[in-house]
């Protein structure tokens, strides 16, 4: 009866496991969103560059020393505005002897023209030669020719002279100085003195895949609202418009090169800088917006788990027109208002048991 007696508790304990069946599997906690339809831009996303309109590399058309730099590195400067100094006195000696010997010639012409009309009237009265009267004339001819030559050497040597003071081609962001005050400037070196870069208005450089050109023709090309950030930048994008589609598609890498204008006023966007570009083709009606994360791809393709009725999940397929950076567009497989999963899929099968947190 004691041995019995000490089997009466494993016995009891074993028919109330049975009875009571598997415990049930706990509910798996998930992020979720509501699926929208509204009006989506469609948007082409690519990485650029962004590159000045206008460069000028500033160089000096005659020799000499410089003898002043009027302007600071770094420094904003307007199109005609000095920038260099060369020593300057050689080519006023230059241009002082040009116009002295231009009004040396213009002195002798005035005589010769003079003689001339005095041995015109003498030939006609048959006291001089008609020899003597041509030599006359052509004296004048001669003189006159001289005198178109003494302006030219005049007006080069002044035209010398105004280069001595080098004046800002164009208006922009002036660079770091490369040939210093008290160095020698040479006409048409290969070493500029400054480089020029106009900033205000500015341009964006991308590629987009050349399988993007019909829907990019379709929207009509150019003047198509852009967006462009730079990489690190967490302002707000910098808007502009499309300016410019190259004629050819790269063979090399499958591409089509385009430009954007931004007009660039705070100068948030810098020669050479990376940024993201954003060119908007259109606006598409009604589009099913769901978060990026909510889609799975696997060996089905693209699915989501839609919460539904008892906070149970199923899995269903969806055709995805799109993505962004944060978004994706489907085609079909969901309607607005259902509930998608967005985070804590790895865990879930069809019919799994959730606990969703605020959509």
């Amino acid at each position: 009866m004691i041995i019995r007696r000490s089997f009466l508790p494993f016995l009891a304990l074993a028919a109330a496991c049975n009875g009571g069946g598997p415990p049930a599997a706990p509910a798996i906690p998930v992020a979720t969103a509501v699926v929208q339809k509204r009006d989506t831009p469609v948007i082409l996303a690519a990485t650029g560059t962004i590159e000045p309109i206008q460069t000028a590399s500033v160089q000096s058309q005659v020799d000499g020393i410089i003898t002043r730099v009027a302007f600071r590195e770094g420094q904003d400067v307007q199109a005609g505005q000095v920038l260099f100094e060369i020593d300057a006195r050689q080519y006023r000696a230059s241009s002082d002897a040009a116009e002295a010997t231009l009004a040396r010639d213009l002195a002798q012409l005035a005589q010769a023209e003079r003689d001339a009309a005095r041995f015109a009237d003498l030939g006609q009265k048959n006291y001089v030669t008609a020899q003597q009267v041509d030599q006359a004339n052509m004296q004048v001819s001669q003189l006159r020719s001289t005198v178109r030559a003494d302006s030219a050497n005049l007006q080069r040597a002044r035209l010398n002279l105004g280069f001595t003071a080098i004046r800002a081609p164009i208006s922009g962001r002036a660079g770091a100085v490369l040939v210093r005050e008290g160095n020698l400037a040479r006409a048409n070196s290969s070493t500029p003195l400054v480089v020029i870069n106009q900033l205000a208005p500015i341009l964006a450089r991308f590629a987009v895949p050349a399988t993007d050109l019909p829907r990019l023709r379709a929207a009509g090309g150019r003047e198509l609202p852009v967006t462009a950030l730079a990489v690190g930048d967490t302002g707000a994008p910098a808007q502009g418009v499309l300016t410019f589609v190259d004629n050819a598609v790269d063979t090399m890498t499958g591409t089509i090169i385009l430009k954007a204008q931004f007009a660039n006023t705070d100068n948030r966007l810098w020669p050479g800088a990376l940024v993201r570009a954003r060119l908007q083709l259109d606006i598409q009606k009604d589009a099913l917006i769901v978060p990026l994360a909510a889609v799975v791809t696997g060996q089905r393709g693209s699915t989501v788990f839609v919460v539904d009725t008892g906070s149970r999940v199923k899995n269903v397929p969806v055709v995805v027109l799109r993505t962004t950076d944060s978004l994706a567009v489907l085609a079909s497989g969901v309607e607005a208002g259902q509930t998608v999963v967005t985070d804590g899929q790895i865990r879930l099968t069809d019919g799994s048991r959730i606990e969703a947190k605020q959509p």
